[in-house]
């Protein structure tokens, strides 16, 4: 259903490095600049786009918003929740933990204060 998701950032390069390390942590690879500067992240079939907002404005967050990440296994959420904490973002909600449903799930937000969740299904 969905192309990509794009979202707002006040800071390019603080972006870059929280989600080049968030995302190197999942096996993934570091964004690519295009040529209208916003950072491009490809990985397992999804894409990722951060940009300064067009209309000269500061970037929010989603109010109630969350962007899920798919990741391969608990370890790689794991990864991912240490490098995001390393490279400016917070842990929020719990710590990352097994969820009822069979999920194991991390939640950060990034420098920017957007939701994003690392989650992997658990083998039954």
């Amino acid at each position: 259903m969905f192309t990509h998701v794009m979202i707002g950032s006040n800071d390019l390069e603080r972006s870059r490095v929280f989600y080049d390390a968030t995302f190197e942590a999942l096996g993934g690879s570091p964004g690519a600049v295009d040529a209208r500067g916003r950072l491009i992240y490809a990985h397992d079939g999804g894409r990722l786009m951060i940009t300064t907002p067009i209309n000269g404005q500061p970037a929010t967050a989603a109010n109630g918003g969350t962007i899920g990440i798919a990741a391969k296994s608990p370890n790689h959420v794991l990864a991912w929740h240490e490098a995001g904490i390393r490279h400016g973002g917070t842990s929020i909600e719990s710590p990352p933990t097994e969820r009822p449903n069979g999920i194991f799930v991390a939640y950060l937000r990034d420098p920017d204060g957007n939701k994003l969740t690392a989650r992997t299904e658990l083998s039954r």
